[in-house]
């Protein structure tokens, strides 16, 4: 596999872990949410992804959270229903903390291999030029 091959592959990883980090961010900035009871919850964004038949990655579409949320007894609230209860998103933190540290582990792998394969392309191009 040659350098452009490298990078272009890498390249593709970037994107792809660039658009997961924006979608977690905005599901964690967005897990207390309160909406009223007739209201739909704030969806969560989940990324999917499709492998390439020549080693890169893609973004294949984007999931939905669920609209129904989670009803929770909040009577002081001023969004509370009759009966006291508001809508939240039916966020996992626990897993959203845990994608994040992934798809930043993610990235940083992608940028480490774009600068390697940097590194040894312009080392290539030195040995020729002498």
């Amino acid at each position: 596999m040659g350098a452009f091959e490298t990078l272009r592959i890498a390249n593709t990883a970037l994107g792809a872990h660039q658009v997961w980090l924006d979608a977690l961010a905005g599901n964690i900035a967005n897990a207390n949410t309160v909406k009223r009871t007739s209201e739909d919850a704030f969806q969560a964004t989940y990324v999917e992804f499709d492998p390439r038949g020549d080693g890169g990655v893609d973004v294949a579409g984007f999931a939905a959270g669920d609209p129904e949320g989670r009803m929770v007894h909040s009577p002081g609230h001023p969004l509370a229903d009759e009966d006291g209860y508001v809508r939240l998103p039916d966020i996992d933190m626990a897993a959203q903390m845990s994608q994040l540290v992934m798809a930043q582990r993610g990235y940083q792998a992608s940028v480490q291999v774009t600068k390697t394969a940097q590194d040894t392309y312009g080392a290539a191009l030195q040995i020729g030029a002498r």
